[in-house]
């Protein structure tokens, strides 16, 4: 039976992981450099909508959280968290983070919002409570179709970074770095963070809300996707 540490641990790795990445995406938010695809479509909306970007993440998160009924996946503690947590953190981080001027300031603002990012990350996989509601339609399609996770991460991604762009969300060179960084940084954090194996119980499949790497948490290894 699991320890009451070992809980205790594990639970605040996923609601410190779940406000990290809340706070890192309001970094890149505030660099205006380039979003990671969801934040994109997020951005997207909230300008045309005039809900703060937070709350659009939030929304969405309970929209795509509605897609795994039919391809019976099984929400978690962190499913549920993620959908709010996020999306608070992130409008909260804004509210107090002034809109830098210059690259000079944006720059830092996008390396530091990338590596939190990734420490985030880390953080919330080693928890084991589960995959975050755009992740868990990831793992679900790929179950469903049989493709890779690869395939059906990249059409996901590119098929939301389209409609957010197309809605004016941010793409630029943020977004390339976020893209190629989060993988190795995420890998790395993982390795720092990682927690006693839990309950088999407890074991699942859990990625990360940008859909990067997919964590085994039977043997506590995050494996990029094929």
């Amino acid at each position: 039976m699991e320890g009451q540490s070992t809980t205790a641990r594990r639970l605040l790795h996923l609601y410190a992981g779940l406000a990290l990445y809340g706070a890192s995406a309001a970094l890149q938010v505030r660099a205006a450099l380039g979003l990671d695809p969801w934040d994109v479509l997020h951005q997207g909306i909230s300008r045309h909508t005039g809900i703060s970007i937070g709350l659009v993440s939030v929304v969405v998160g309970a929209v795509v959280l509605l897609l795994w009924w039919p391809l019976r996946q099984r929400p978690g503690l962190g499913t549920v968290s993620n959908v709010f947590v996020v999306g608070l953190s992130m409008d909260a981080t804004l509210a107090l983070l002034p809109e830098p001027h210059g690259l000079g300031a944006r720059i830092p603002l996008l390396v530091a919002g990338v590596v939190l990012n990734g420490v985030a990350t880390g953080l919330y996989i080693t928890a084991r409570y589960g995959p975050g509601p755009r992740d868990g339609l990831m793992t679900g399609l790929q179950r469903r179709t049989g493709r890779s996770i690869r395939l059906v991460r990249t059409a996901i991604e590119v098929t939301v970074l389209a409609i957010g762009f197309v809605l004016g969300g941010s793409v630029g060179i943020g977004t390339v770095v976020y893209a190629v960084s989060i993988g190795p940084l995420a890998q790395f954090f993982l390795r720092v963070f990682e927690l006693p194996r839990p309950r088999p119980e407890d074991d699942s499949v859990v990625v990360t809300r940008g859909g990067r790497p997919v964590a085994d948490a039977a043997d506590g290894r995050a494996i990029l996707p094929e």
